[in-house]
């Protein structure tokens, strides 16, 4: 969107920002995403660690003081209790996705909000164009006011599941090319209690580079194809 998921506190709500195995969030959406579930992302966009294209920390999942399981073992149960529902799949997604793109261009104030992908993850790179960067970043925060953060987080949560493994390889891959192409404060992803957090900018609430800048944006069109499906604005 995702989930990318940007701004990029904003909308691609893109950091991980479920404990579930599956949901992709997208960094741009964080700034709409006022549950807590969505919070912690904004602070842990990356480790700093730029030079290091190795290493994953892991937080084991540990017993509550009743003896219940904590973030992993919650995050099977709620993925079971969807698949039981029937509430998961392409199609739904691509359903509460284009809830989303509708409201994004009445109540959101978006009227040439581009239509998501075929498989249901919004198109960033349309996205993108279309943001007014004198504006108020509306286009990727959830339009006027967040009002269209229920149809976000509804698609967020519809998410087909992720190999959370895969995500990490492939965005461990895109911070070494950007880094390779000049964008030498890139930091790598993470991964913690089994989930990915993305990488890019180590400090987005201070950032260290032009996101704007020609050479950003070459660096961002080289590596354009490590990302894989859903990730794009992830990092």
């Amino acid at each position: 969107m995702s989930t990318h998921s940007g701004t990029d506190t904003g909308t691609r709500t893109r950091t991980r920002t479920r404990t579930t195995p599956r949901g992709t969030a997208r960094l741009r959406m964080l700034a709409l995403a006022a549950a807590p579930v969505l919070a912690f992302a904004v602070a842990c966009g990356g480790d700093g660690g730029g030079a290091k294209d190795e290493g994953v920390a892991s937080v084991p999942d540990t017993p509550t003081a009743d003896g219940s399981s904590t973030a992993k073992e919650d995050g099977k149960k709620e993925k079971e209790e969807k698949k039981d529902g029937g509430t998961t799949g392409k199609s739904a997604f691509f359903d509460a996705q284009m809830t989303y793109v509708q409201c994004m261009r009445t109540k959101g104030g978006v009227k040439d909000f581009p239509d998501p992908r075929l498989s249901g993850y919004l198109d960033w790179a349309k996205i993108d164009a279309i943001t007014d960067p004198n504006g108020s970043g509306e286009e990727q925060k959830g339009g006027k006011n967040g009002v269209c953060g229920p149809e976000l987080r509804k698609a967020a949560n519809l998410e087909p599941e992720r190999d959370e493994q895969k995500d990490y390889e492939s965005m461990l891959a895109h911070a070494k090319c950007m880094r390779d192409n000049g964008v030498s404060k890139f930091a790598n992803p993470t991964m913690s209690g089994g989930n990915v957090i993305p990488g890019g900018e180590a400090n987005p609430t201070d950032p260290t580079f032009d996101r704007d800048s020609p050479a950003y944006k070459e660096a961002r069109e080289a590596c354009k194809d490590k990302l894989l499906e859903g990730l794009d604005g992830m990092q």
